[in-house]
């Protein structure tokens, strides 16, 4: 494996064949209210992806399945079914070299595209995974979790100065809404959850616990029978 974790500026000569564990950061260009940068998904992806012992890191797929939020201007969506066409294809010219591959993935809205993809890549018999960024009792959506993770990862494009709360009902509740009307039904301000206390010392904690699981899941390598690390 290269010195360096990532594979963009690696010569080809550098990289060996069948051995390499590629790691691919999946994010979205989306809506994060009216404080967070548009490409939060992404970035907490690629953190997470450059903190995975033994991987090099992919240049991250930076739009993803996100119509939920086309309401709001900024949100640039792919769609489910074209982002696992692009995934299925990207797993199989990866698998041509790599040992196999893990999709890290930074938004829940990828999540129907990954299992679809990554289920035909290894029933083509393609080591693929996925796993999501995921911290346990989160809020939805640009709220507290989302916001101290920026903070501690990104603190110079978070404007607390514009966070405010927005509809804190529990997400179960909100579901039937979002199906009819996306985000902007729920929410006019962008935000599922409340960002007002959020800390860089908290997202840092969040963060390390999410680095932690996902090393321990690439390290174990078990696949459910939806492609996902457990």
């Amino acid at each position: 494996m290269p010195d360096r974790p990532d594979l963009a500026p690696a010569p080809w000569p550098d990289i060996s064949r069948d051995e390499l564990t590629v790691a691919v950061p999946v994010g979205s260009l989306e809506q994060h209210g009216p404080h967070l940068p548009l490409d939060t998904d992404t970035r907490i992806a690629s953190a997470v992806a450059r903190s995975l012992d033994g991987v090099i890191v992919a240049p991250a797929i930076e739009y993803g399945a996100s119509g939920e939020h086309e309401g709001f201007p900024g949100t640039i969506s792919l769609g489910s079914e074209v982002l696992e066409m692009l995934l299925v294809e990207y797993g199989r010219s990866t698998c041509l070299w790599a040992r196999r591959v893990v999709f890290v993935n930074g938004h829940g809205g990828n999540g129907p595209a990954l299992a679809k993809a990554v289920t035909l890549l290894r029933y083509e018999g393609r080591d693929a995974a996925w796993l999501p960024c995921a911290v346990p009792g989160a809020d939805a959506h640009a709220g507290r979790t989302e916001t101290s993770l920026l903070l501690h990862l990104s603190p110079g494009d978070v404007h607390m100065g514009q966070a405010e709360k927005g509809n804190t009902t529990p997400i179960a509740e909100l579901m039937p809404q979002l199906r009819a009307g996306g985000m902007l039904a729920a929410t006019t301000n962008g935000i599922l959850g409340d960002p007002t206390g959020s800390s860089a010392a908290e997202g840092a904690q969040l963060f390390g616990g999410m680095v932690g699981r996902a090393d321990a899941a690439v390290s174990r390598w078990t696949v459910g029978p939806d492609g996902r690390l457990g």
